[in-house]
């Protein structure tokens, strides 16, 4: 008896090479709607769904594939008893499905959805499908990817059927697929209008590549992609060097946001997720990066530099004179790339445009037993807008470093004291238990004389002690949230040293 494949896929990317590769195995190809359009116009011989269900079409294309004519042939198992039902009803086996469902991620992507139209993009035939098939991978090849189409064809030309390992293979791959799919919807039908986080988040995805391992070399890892586009890091462009590490796909991120802070050309420097150094430039991206590699040029070996404009010539030959894990921006020049390729371990990356896209609204980490979810912590843009709580204002320039010292402090791991200059990073003490010892690590660490630099704390000052640290070292303001119990102690402390102080009524903690 003739083999069957039901054909029937929203995206179309090789699908008329795979279906007249089955034609020329024997199968029986049933497709839908513009499938089977796609496929008749490629000369593909094609069956309309119609012909085998006996009922058309209907409802602007809700209803094509959910028939029992179908269905049964899909779930009828290998037995004698299924096969003689089958037989009794007139109805053929299903051998293989090919489905991909309706693109409902990258319709809510688009800034002009409506739900009605996201509505309408959400699949109810295609998971039924590839669910049934899956759900009898004993005797069904399901796919829905079409990576998947070439190996599937090869192991039917040389074996005549798909191994069972295949077959579970694509069962797994069908499941993952149908819960990312569900949860992207309701993730988005469960918005609240309000404001409030949603009563759904669901974090979902399928393996795209093992990575070498995960933050240390006995931990397992990869990376995981949700249904639809790639975004954000894990969708730069790897324009050479060795494969991407777990760590380093976590310091990319942490150099990204903090790049994305500044919308002049700007420069971070990050090492284990905490900033090295950050310079900005009104008019040259390579003064940026000089500015970033002076804050702590030792430190910054080995490094993740992440750059908001193209790196040209200049800057590619000037960052080959430093050893650096990942390079990351918008674009390179095709030239400065040959520049780059002399450091073959270097991986560098391009991001295109999406490296200015909007963050997610919501981020969500797991922990023990659950998951975390917070909103975004949105660009660090509330100094200027501060209360000045000391009997001295912030000069012009020292406004200037508040507000460079209070994006930075936002993306240092907590306790975090940052001493800046307007344009760059002068000291940055992170990750401390106490914030006096945070401000006495930026304080040794630092590579230059931080007199007359500013000062940002992303919490409040416990004690005055922190802040007598901070003015010892040179500093003349202070930007931090406020909120202490002692805050008058501390602001007192401020007048007694002279230094401007700010309250942003805002914190920054990032853990």
């Amino acid at each position: 008896m003739k083999r069957r494949a039901i054909i029937s896929v929203s995206d179309k990317t090789g699908v008329v090479e795979f279906a007249g590769g089955l034609v020329e195995l024997g199968f029986e190809v049933v497709s839908t709607g513009g499938t089977a359009r796609t496929l008749k116009e490629a000369g593909v011989a094609v069956t309309d769904v119609s012909e085998v269900t006996g009922f058309p079409e209907c409802l602007d294309g809700r209803v094509k594939t959910l028939h029992p004519n179908l269905l049964a042939g899909v779930l009828a198992r290998g037995t004698p008893e299924h096969q003689k039902t089958l037989e009794e009803l007139g109805i053929g086996a299903v051998d293989l499905i090919a489905v991909n469902l309706y693109p409902f991620v990258e319709t809510i992507s688009k800034p002009d959805v409506t739900e009605e139209l996201a509505v309408e993009n959400i699949d109810i035939g295609g998971p039924t499908m590839i669910r049934a098939a899956a759900k009898n991978f004993e005797r069904v090849t399901v796919i829905t990817d079409a990576a998947d189409y070439g190996p599937v064809l090869d192991e039917l030309k040389e074996n005549g059927a798909t191994s069972t390992e295949t077959r579970r293979r694509l069962m797994v791959k069908v499941f993952a697929t149908t819960s990312a799919y569900d949860a992207a919807v309701a993730g988005y039908l469960g918005q609240n209008a309000d404001g409030t986080l949603p009563d759904v988040f669901v974090l979902a995805g399928l393996k795209a590549k093992d990575l070498r391992y995960g933050e240390n070399p006995h931990q397992k890892a990869a990376v995981y992609l949700p249904p639809g586009p790639t975004q954000g890091i894990v969708g730069a462009m790897q324009r050479q060097g060795k494969a991407l590490s777990y760590n380093n796909l976590v310091d990319m991120e942490a150099a990204w946001a903090l790049v994305r802070e500044f919308d002049p050309p700007a420069v971070a420097i990050i090492k284990h997720t905490n900033p090295c150094g950050c310079g900005v430039d009104d008019g040259s991206l390579n003064e940026a990066y000089e500015k970033a590699l002076s804050t702590d040029p030792v430190s910054a070996f080995g490094g993740i530099v992440a750059l908001n404009r193209e790196v040209d010539d200049a800057l590619a030959t000037r960052m080959c004179e430093h050893f650096f894990e990942v390079v990351i921006a918008p674009t390179i020049a095709p030239t400065a790339l040959d520049i780059l390729s002399k450091k073959k371990n270097l991986r560098v990356m391009e991001l295109g445009e999406a490296f200015f896209e909007d963050f997610p609204p919501m981020y969500g980490k797991h922990v023990s037993g659950g998951i975390l979810v917070q909103q975004t912590d949105p660009v660090a843009s509330e100094v200027r807008n501060a209360k000045v709580v000391t009997k001295r204002e912030p000069t012009e320039d020292e406004w200037a470093g508040l507000e460079m010292a209070w994006r930075v402090t936002k993306h240092v791991k907590s306790n975090a004291i940052v001493f800046c200059w307007k344009d760059k990073t002068a000291a940055v003490g992170a990750g401390q238990m106490s914030r006096v010892d945070s401000a006495k690590l930026a304080v040794m660490k630092s590579q230059q004389d931080l007199k007359g630099t500013v000062a940002g704390s992303d919490a409040f000052f416990p004690f005055p002690d922190g802040l007598e640290e901070i003015a010892a070292a040179g500093a003349t303001a202070v930007a931090q949230p406020g909120g202490s119990i002692r805050d008058q102690q501390v602001v007192d402390a401020a007048d007694k040293l002279g230094l401007a102080m700010v309250f942003t009524g805002k914190r920054h903690f990032r853990h």
